[in-house]
């Protein structure tokens, strides 16, 4: 008997989910028993591997739920995963043994921003849906993209959202540490957009590569000019040595993360350094902090239960790989389509205009826009006691 209580278990499906299976059930139609099969191409070796494995407990897990509920009416979801090793050339491969097995419904892929564009014209040519949870800008051209999605925050949404902070703390001179190349050089085009917008002034701006294990140089330089703030626009390894770096050159300023920082909900040995730091990131990752008034937020608050009950801790990035499962499995069920068979092209074409409520928070995909998280989904956390809490 799975441990998911009843109420979450009614959280996890959509209204039009229930809709299509009581129509099944009920029409005298043959159910299809087949299984939904969900390829998942990871970083679970090399230099991405933290993360990989956060998405690969993830995906396990909501497998498991969606499974274990009878949302799926006869159906189960087939997890296929294969490690990339954090290696682009290996992650095509992947992408090519996946579109090749006419059992595979999607591909989810892991946050490698150089292994989704590799493979974009791949997945494309071989016409398989494929949810990204990299952070970059990689469904756009949308028109050459077509079968590429993305579930990930959006480096503008999260410019806005600090430049907004900034002003309202009235932080007008600003230093950037960023990763480069990919998300992060993205990160300080929007971030300088936005800061010019709203009259602040960007005094220095300094670039580590993701490989990176040593950024005290570019920190040192960076508070040495002083500024109010200090933006991290790097991944979580990275930014804690920067926020431990900062504090040992006794930098005053205020510390801002931009989502790509984000990582366990608990700090560890940073913890220190980063105390009153600020993140912009999903509500879920401090959901205990949320009164559930709602249903969309009660399976949050449950997603963040059982993830912890099962792992020992949380990982905000979490529920973007669960949410791509429930996106497929919701896709998949409403193509329809004869019984054991996958037609890929109805599921890109419902992907194309799924809405969903998520764990992560709301998601709209349009024929013209492929990257799902709302704006709104993004809000502001604040380093406290060792752990993120929500801000205010």
């Amino acid at each position: 008997m799975s441990p998911i209580r009843s109420a979450s278990i009614a959280a996890l499906v959509s209204a039009v989910l229930a809709t299509t299976l009581t129509g099944c059930q009920f029409g005298g139609e043959q159910q299809d028993t087949s299984p939904i099969v969900i390829a998942a191409d990871l970083e679970l070796s090399g230099a991405s591997a933290p993360i990989g494995k956060v998405y690969q407990r993830a995906l396990d897990l909501k497998v498991e739920q969606l499974n274990s509920s009878g949302a799926l009416g006869g159906r189960k979801i087939e997890l296929k995963v294969k490690d990339n090793r954090s290696d682009a050339a290996e992650s095509l491969r992947n992408i090519n043994d996946f579109s090749g097995d006419s059992r595979v419904s999607a591909i989810i892929m892991g946050g490698c921003n150089d292994c989704a564009n590799r493979a974009a014209g791949t997945i494309g040519a071989k016409r398989i849906p494929t949810v990204a949870l990299a952070s970059g800008a990689i469904t756009e051209p949308v028109d050459e993209r077509r079968y590429v999605f993305k579930l990930a925050p959006n480096a503008a949404d999260s410019a806005a959202a600090l430049t907004t902070e900034l002003k309202r703390r009235r932080l007008d001179k600003v230093a950037v540490l960023y990763s480069a190349p990919g998300y992060g050089e993205e990160g300080l085009t929007a971030l300088t957009k936005e800061l010019q917008k709203a009259g602040l002034k960007l005094a220095k701006s300094a670039a580590v590569r993701t490989i990176d294990t040593d950024v005290s140089s570019q920190v040192a330089a960076l508070v040495d000019k002083k500024p109010d703030a200090l933006i991290v626009w790097t991944p979580p390894e990275q930014a804690a040595l920067a926020t431990v770096n900062a504090q040992q050159n006794r930098f005053a300023g205020s510390l801002f993360f931009d989502a790509s920082a984000a990582g366990d909900l608990f700090l560890g040995a940073s913890s220190r350094a980063t105390e009153q730091a600020t993140l912009i990131f999903t509500q879920t990752m401090v959901i205990d902090d949320v009164i559930a008034t709602t249903p969309a937020k009660a399976a949050r608050r449950q997603w963040f239960q059982d993830y912890t009950a099962r792992y020992g801790g949380y990982n905000g990035f979490s529920s973007f790989a669960a949410d791509a499962v429930q996106l497929i499995a919701d896709a998949e069920l409403r193509a329809g389509g004869k019984p054991g068979t996958v037609d890929r092209e109805a599921l890109r074409d419902i992907l194309e205009t799924s809405q969903l409520d998520g764990l992560t928070g709301p998601i709209r995909m349009t024929p013209d826009n492929h990257s799902g998280l709302m704006p709104q989904a993004l809000t502001t956390l604040v380093a406290r006691g060792g752990r993120w809490r929500l801000a205010g």
